[in-house]
């Protein structure tokens, strides 16, 4: 017994006879171009509806635009990262443009490329590059093949917009909340980072400088203690066990990001000591997580979905205009306080 054949593909010019017009009409409703009336392009949508006609992407492309946009990634577990994609996917959902994903490997530049490289070769008509690690020169290259804008990137280019949170002003806010509860051994868990570029750069630094800052504001500039490690529940983990391991003990841990400060509320678990009780703990990204009833994490809302609405929003400005001058978007954090910071008991 032979398959049954594979259903024909509807076309544009099934849609131009059900909708009674021609395929020019079709082809500029498609296209949103100038010419089509309102009636006319209700007529055509609903024949498109009505039929489940489907464009097909690589015809689109050669008409110049594929109605795709790249989101590259670097780390697919960090709980943050979907607070950003929601802000992204939330601004197109009234468009023709559909998001997709491409992790870029965690601080691996040769994997960063391989993606971007990719969402270009694939005719994607713009890209959003989520705390990407890779060079200045690589991300302007990018720019240059496609629109592009840099998230959690503190430097700017003439070619890609940039869109931020003041990480400077988020560490100062977890300090003083911390030092207003008395306490004075404030130790930080960064992100081990080395090239000076992303040193002056990405938010883990940003963040750690802060924190060097508002110590010293406060006059606890002998109590500053940093452990670099990964913005990781790992590194979190291996970076209190070094703090606990130390002659005098902190008596709080602000943890560069709330994935960090997981690992850091696992290993003050193994060790016996309970939160808030004996050390305070505050995180940094107000993600889902922190905010759940068990956990109730201390940390700084740098509100994600309005740092995705931006980007998205930035975008498709430099999608419609390559020449536009860039824009660098900053956003002001604040602190959500809860239960696994306290007082200093001692």
């Amino acid at each position: 017994m032979e398959p049954p054949a594979a259903p024909r593909r509807v076309t544009i010019v099934d849609v131009a006879r059900h909708a009674q017009v021609s395929t020019t009409a079709v082809s500029k409703v498609l296209r949103n171009a100038y010419g089509a009336s309102p009636e006319m392009r209700a007529k055509v949508r609903r024949a498109i509806d009505e039929l489940g006609y489907r464009p097909l992407a690589a015809a689109r492309g050669l008409r110049g635009q594929t109605y795709t946009i790249g989101v590259m990634l670097p780390d697919i577990r960090n709980p943050f990262f979907p607070e950003i994609l929601d802000g992204i996917t939330g601004h197109l959902a009234d468009t023709d443009y559909q998001v997709f994903l491409g992790p870029g490997g965690c601080n691996d530049e040769k994997a960063e490329a391989r993606v971007t490289e990719a969402m270009i070769d694939r005719g994607m008509d713009g890209i959003i590059l989520i705390a990407p690690v890779s060079s200045r020169a690589h991300l302007e290259r990018v720019a240059s093949a496609v629109p592009a804008v840099v998230v959690g990137r503190h430097g700017h280019s003439p070619v890609y917009d940039t869109v931020t949170d003041d990480d400077v002003a988020g560490a100062a806010l977890v300090v003083g909340h911390l030092a207003d509860l008395g306490h004075r051994r404030i130790a930080h868990i960064e992100h081990h980072e080395t090239d000076p570029t992303r040193i002056a750069e990405m938010p883990n630094a940003q963040r750690a400088d802060g924190y060097r800052r508002a110590m010293r504001a406060l006059d606890l500039a002998d109590e500053i203690d940093i452990v670099s490690t990964m913005y990781t529940q790992q590194g979190g983990y291996e970076g209190a066990r070094q703090l606990l391991a130390r002659p005098r003990r902190p008596t709080a841990v602000f943890a560069g990001a709330d994935i960090v400060a997981m690992g850091v509320l696992e290993a003050l678990a193994e060790a016996g000591l309970s939160v808030p009780g004996d050390i305070s703990v505050a995180g940094y990204d107000n993600t889902t997580f922190a905010s759940f009833g068990p956990i109730s994490l201390t940390s700084v809302d740098q509100a994600g979905h309005e740092i995705g609405s931006n980007a998205a929003r930035l975008l498709l400005e430099r999608i419609a205009d390559r020449r536009k001058t860039s824009v660098q978007v900053k956003l002001s954090p604040t602190l959500a306080a809860r239960r696994t910071t306290a007082r200093v008991s001692q």
